[in-house]
């Protein structure tokens, strides 16, 4: 089907001298996630409401709500090559992170019968705001799923997706757990140093499970501010996933923080599964960090069982301790804190089987 026939504000799309038709995915029929308040936003790239002020919550995670962490477009189409034109928020590099990752794209792309996969990466120049660049080839000759993750940090002001003409460009299938998924955060959580925005551990969850994102993972910012909380519990969520443990400066801000933080966003939601993360480096070459990381976890553990005690059955504990595993866990990081591709990885494989299991337990009857 012709897009342009069913919804007017394509009717003046032309292909240009490459044969791509470029589309604004704030249109239909594109699906924007991540950005619980686009709308009250008036269509900025921002995840949190641009009414939030310092009152509230600190100046760092008020910047940091322009990059776009966790944010992607959702579509189907046939078209044999897909095109993306964008204007970054800004240059975003970093001396420890790849550029694919900070200011990159990448997509992925389901053919029927078959799983999701990635597919291709856009790699925009040094110190470029400016991106037209392929990014994903589809040669099934068939309608396939698309995702296109937007770049971990920096953001964008504008974006395009392009479709060769003739082609089609449909909506995007329902997913199978309707409601989004939220994690918040320290940088890990805001995807540093990933590859690629897909390689996040967030985005390898919800690829598992079928279900939109929402990351307020804030470098250095995760401070677990109650005005922070108080937003997420009027959020409607499939589930929470709680992992600021690095954000906090040290055990005594983790202690008056961490309970009140959850209790705030429990009160509000007494069935939301709610995982609670403790850090993933957890073993360091300074044995005085190894016993610090202890007492922090302790004290993420204590919210855990205070919970339970209290009758809480839709609460978990996922220990960062065991999160790199045993194995080559030294491999998993660029800089001893920030975890590589292989470090996301184990992250995802460490909390995957509880995510689903919490998702199961809140689809059971209730009694």
């Amino acid at each position: 089907m012709d897009i342009r026939k069913i919804d007017s504000n394509f009717a003046d799309a032309k292909p240009t001298e490459d044969g791509f038709i470029y589309y604004n995915v704030k249109n239909a029929p594109f699906s924007l996630e991540g950005l619980p308040f686009y709308a009250e936003n008036s269509g900025a790239y921002y995840r949190l409401p641009l009414t939030i002020t310092e009152n509230e919550v600190n100046k760092g995670a008020i910047e940091l709500g322009w990059h776009t962490s966790g944010v992607h477009v959702r579509f189907r189409s046939d078209s044999p090559e897909i095109m993306l034109r964008a204007k970054l928020h800004k240059s975003c590099d970093s001396n420890h992170m790849p550029r694919t990752g900070s200011a990159g794209f990448d997509s992925y792309f389901k053919a029927p019968g078959k799983k999701m996969l990635y597919n291709a990466t856009v790699k925009p120049d040094p110190g470029t705001v400016d991106i037209c660049q392929l990014c994903g080839v589809n040669d099934t000759g068939k309608v396939c799923d698309w995702i296109i993750n937007l770049p971990l940090y920096g953001g964008v002001t504008e974006l395009e997706i392009g479709i060769k003409e003739n082609f089609r460009l449909l909506a995007p299938k329902a997913h199978k757990v309707e409601k989004p998924i939220l994690f918040y955060g320290s940088s890990i959580t805001q995807g540093g140093c990933a590859s690629r925005p897909g390689n996040n551990y967030t985005a390898m969850l919800c690829r598992a499970v079928d279900a939109p994102e929402i990351n307020w993972g804030f470098s250095g910012s995760g401070r677990g501010e109650p005005g922070i909380a108080e937003l997420i519990s009027n959020l409607d969520l499939a589930a929470f996933v709680m992992d600021y443990d690095h954000n906090a400066p040290n055990t005594e801000h983790l202690q008056n923080t961490h309970e009140q933080f959850f209790r705030i966003v429990r009160s509000k939601n007494p069935e939301l599964p709610i995982i609670l993360v403790s850090r993933c480096d957890f073993h360091n070459i300074r044995q005085a960090q190894v016993e610090n990381n202890y007492l922090r976890r302790d004290i993420i553990y204590k919210t855990y069982t205070n919970a339970v005690e209290s009758g809480d059955k839709n609460v978990w504990f996922v220990d960062g301790e065991k999160l790199f595993g045993s194995d080559l866990y030294d491999s998993c990081t660029v800089d001893g804190v920030h975890p590589n591709d292989l470090g996301f990885y184990r992250i995802y494989r460490g909390v995957l089987p509880t995510l689903k299991k919490a998702l199961r337990a809140a689809l059971l009857p209730k009694r």
